[in-house]
């Protein structure tokens, strides 16, 4: 089956560079630029930005994802510095902050989390930040670590349908991670986000059952994009959808009662990150 190919705007060269040569200064990692992300140009543009912390490498080993699989690489302890200079730097007015799984850590890295959104905002008060984290294996004290971090905006990705999420995710739990969506939703005042891939194998119907079951917990945000394998040993892309379906699929999760969507074949969890709920 040939994939639709949709066209984006080449990345404007300049960008790419200012943003690439900070974060080599400042030896941080974003995943627009280790994904490639097409989008990436857009959103420097727009003054936003996704970091990842705790490493480059993950204790867990989902089928759709290409971050190295390992033992958890030691804590830069200088890593909220470093991510809140590069960021006064850029003059970034919207952060989204997320990591690899550390299951090696006792508090599975909340702590960092918290360290690195209280060092942007000592740099500068006025920033929103989001916060997409792991599940933390519903390890509460580690969740409300986070929700003490008062940030902008807490997301932990579903990802994919129950039916499959054992074999894309199989050290992680559908239950799991919508119980850590509805403890953030229960006990902060953020607004809560999640995100799901298409492509895997899911119906629609699935795919109808999966929003409800996020909606149900208390997520208002949701992102909804094309699943595109990274190499040939991932997990394979089962079906590739039209724009039209991304549309249609906008309107419906709408008329369920979703305050923010953003659907479309190169959506990404933090495509237009600042501009969703506004």
């Amino acid at each position: 089956m040939q994939p639709f190919k949709p066209k984006v705007k080449a990345p404007h060269p300049k960008l790419i560079q200012k943003m690439s040569h900070t974060l080599q200064k400042h030896q941080l990692t974003t995943v627009c630029e280790a994904a490639a992300c097409p989008n990436r140009a857009e959103c420097y543009a727009r003054e936003s930005a996704t970091f990842m912390i705790l490493g480059d490498v993950c204790t867990r080993a989902c089928t759709f994802c290409n971050v190295k699989t390992g033992h958890g690489t030691s804590i830069d302890l200088n890593e909220p510095r470093h991510l809140a200079d590069a960021i006064a730097e850029l003059q970034l007015k919207y952060v989204v902050i997320t990591s690899v799984d550390r299951d090696d850590l006792k508090d599975f890295g909340a702590a960092h989390f918290a360290a690195c959104v209280n060092a942007i905002k000592e740099k500068n008060p006025t920033i929103k930040i989001e916060l997409l984290t792991p599940d933390f294996r519903f390890h509460i004290p580690s969740l409300d670590t986070i929700i003490a971090s008062d940030a902008y905006k807490l997301a932990h990705n579903q990802e994919t349908v129950l039916r499959l999420s054992k074999s894309v995710r199989p050290q992680s739990d559908y239950a799991r991670s919508l119980k850590v969506l509805e403890y953030y939703a229960a006990h902060s005042n953020a607004a809560i986000k999640s995100s799901l891939m298409v492509g895997l194998g899911e119906n629609e119907h699935e795919l109808r059952e999966t929003m409800q079951d996020l909606l149900d917990v208390g997520v208002s945000e949701l992102t909804l994009g094309q699943y595109l394998q990274p190499t040939p040993k991932h997990h394979k892309v089962e079906k590739y959808y039209k724009p039209e379906f991304f549309e249609t699929m906008k309107q419906e999760a709408y008329a369920m009662g979703f305050k923010a969507v953003a659907s479309g074949v190169l959506v990404r969890s933090s495509y237009f990150a600042e501009e969703l709920g506004k």
